[in-house]
């Protein structure tokens, strides 16, 4: 069982305690702090000890709570901080402009209080006496490029004007804050300091270990963007790459790699840079021969033998590629891809669930040749068939984790280098079509939008449509005309795929409680009273639909919804997914 330290402490206790020597690791992220979380902190610990503005109305039993301040002791012997980064970095910051404030000030209050604030900031000798050369807290931070200016405006308590990092802004703040107190306040200076180091509380939690302490931050941290896997997968690269004197490559390549996982991912849970590394571990997990449905956490699985997967040669020149391959998918980079691949990428953008993107992700580290490019046919083949098996799969074998048992089984065929097939779960077709003839296509349910988007597709005239476009599904034969007219025969056919397209939202807006002929300037397009054009749809299906008929009728919903499903039943077929 993990065992933790935790003991509240006022900041003179915590950062005073001659065992007190914080570094702040390689994996966190930059100080981030702005004057405007400044402001916040000095007016919060100003109207505290000093309230309504009277430094006569302090209650010395009383105690302002700062936050926790999470640990552990690192092989060197340190307090590597988990969490609190950001507020121990600033009370260092707002301790050292006091620390110079007092200067030569000789009064038995500011000689005491200047002697407590230099113990927090440097260590002591054994007399208790701080030695001014060595600081109680360091910065190893892989990706701050200002940490060094941190540590030195610790050392000497001056900024210089060509300092414009955080550090040196928020170290001008209390500068000036502390300026303007000395000026209103001058005779009970002292105060204020003595009541911050005295009566505003930290919570020290220390834990045994990294991974206890990692646990502890994410169960406590409900303030910014807490630490992510790839902040420790960070510090890996960092030590391998500093070992190698490769450290500011290093640096220069994460960012890099920071920045494009930023545009291009937008994951529900964990940082694009997490995104990156869970599309990665499937390439590794199937070489490993791994099929097994339960997936293991992303820090279990890169932590094992001592991170020996970050620790290979080729590992950040893969996620660079991988990184890459996928923002020219989500700019449609005509260059990279031909026409036709870009649409079928564009189908499985709307596929049922996710498991498509981790799919692709193996197959393009495993057939990318050294110019990390794909070949035409073979890709365009391999997306082809992947497209009716997860379609028809959500249908049949509906569930977010039903998939993962035949697409691990083909991504270990994908690093063996055989083709993908699906042999071992093909589709019955009797089965297959009285699921999708017999499914509720609710607009609600994700395979709904995905079934559409495929459809529209499969006219050859439908032009490739951006993927920043938001698209609804519209009722062709809208819900407000059956509900006013009952002119159905059988009402459920208004919720079949015969009676919807997808379309733009911001037609499907105007033109959902409209009767046939009256949604057809709006697929068209028209320009309304006040001279203003209105673009119509880029739905090939429906612009042919406005321009060749004057109603949608029951028995036209019925012929596009047996069309539909054939058409979708022999694309299954020619890609040899039906036994």
């Amino acid at each position: 069982m993990s065992k933790l330290n935790v003991d509240q402490k006022n900041i003179c206790a915590l950062l005073g305690d001659k065992k007190s020597d914080f570094v702040i690791p390689d994996y966190q992220r930059p100080y981030a702090w702005t004057e405007e979380e400044c402001q916040t902190l000095w007016e919060d610990i100003f109207e505290f000890s000093f309230p309504e503005g009277k430094y006569n109305q302090f209650n010395n039993d009383e105690e302002y709570y700062l936050g926790p301040i999470v640990t552990f002791k690192n092989d060197n012997g340190k307090l590597e901080v988990i969490d609190g980064q950001q507020r121990l970095t600033t009370l260092m910051l707002l301790l050292r402009a006091f620390y110079v404030r007092f200067g030569s000030m000789k009064t038995e209050e500011s000689m005491k209080t200047k002697e407590l604030i230099a113990k927090c900031l440097w260590k002591t000798d054994e007399f208790g006496t701080a030695n001014l050369n060595e600081l109680k807290i360091d910065s190893e931070v892989a990706t701050d490029n200002d940490k060094e200016e941190f540590l030195e405006i610790l050392k000497t308590g001056e900024v210089r004007d060509n300092q414009k990092s955080k550090y040196a802004n928020n170290y001008r703040f209390f500068q000036k804050k502390i300026e303007e107190f000395l000026n209103e306040y001058l005779d009970v200076f002292s105060y204020l300091p003595i009541r911050i180091l005295n009566n505003c509380i930290l919570l020290p939690i220390e834990a045994d270990n990294q991974n206890t302490a990692l646990r502890i931050f994410s169960t406590l941290n409900d303030r910014g963007l807490p630490l992510s896997d790839a902040d420790i997968f960070k510090a890996q690269f960092y030590k391998y790459y500093s070992a190698k004197g490769e450290k500011d490559a290093f640096i220069k390549k994460w960012k890099e790699l920071e920045e494009t996982c930023e545009k291009i991912f937008k994951p529900q849970q964990g940082t694009p840079m997490d995104e990156l590394f869970t599309r990665y571990m499937y390439f590794e997990r199937a070489k490993q021969g791994n099929k097994s449905s339960t997936t293991e956490a992303l820090r279990k699985f890169y932590e094992k033998d001592d991170y020996a997967i970050l620790k290979k040669e080729q590992t950040l020149d893969n996620l660079s590629a991988l990184a890459d391959f996928w923002n020219d998918i989500a700019n449609q980079d005509e260059e990279r891809f031909s026409k036709k691949i870009l649409r079928k990428l564009f189908i499985l953008n709307y596929a049922p669930n996710g498991m498509w993107n981790y799919f692709v992700s193996v197959y393009f580290m495993q057939n990318k040749d050294p110019e990390n490019q794909l070949d035409e046919e073979k890709f365009y083949n391999f997306l082809d068939t992947i497209i009716p098996f997860i379609w028809a799969y959500a249908v049949y074998n509906p569930g977010v984790n039903a998939l993962r048992t035949p697409v691990y089984a083909e991504m270990i065929n994908i690093v063996n280098n055989k083709e993908v097939t699906f042999e071992e779960f093909k589709f019955e077709l009797s089965a297959i079509r009285n699921s999708i003839e017999n499914y509720r296509y609710l607009n609600q349910r994700p395979i709904t939008k995905s079934m559409l988007i495929w459809w529209a597709f499969q006219n050859d005239h439908q032009e490739l449509l951006e993927l920043s476009s938001t698209f609804e599904i519209e009722h062709i034969f809208a819900k407000n005309r059956q509900e006013n007219e009952k002119s159905l025969a059988n009402p459920e056919n208004i919720e079949t795929l015969g009676n919807k397209s997808i379309l733009e939202k911001r037609i499907n807006i105007r033109a959902s409680d409209y009767r046939f002929e009256d949604k057809i300037k709006y697929y068209k397009g028209f320009t309304n009273s006040r001279g203003v054009h209105k673009e119509g749809t880029k739905i090939n299906e429906l612009l042919s639909m406005a321009y060749n008929r004057e109603d949608y009728t029951e028995h036209d919903i019925m012929d596009r919804n047996n069309n539909i499903i054939e058409s979708f039943l022999n694309y299954m077929k020619t890609k040899n997914l039906i036994k």
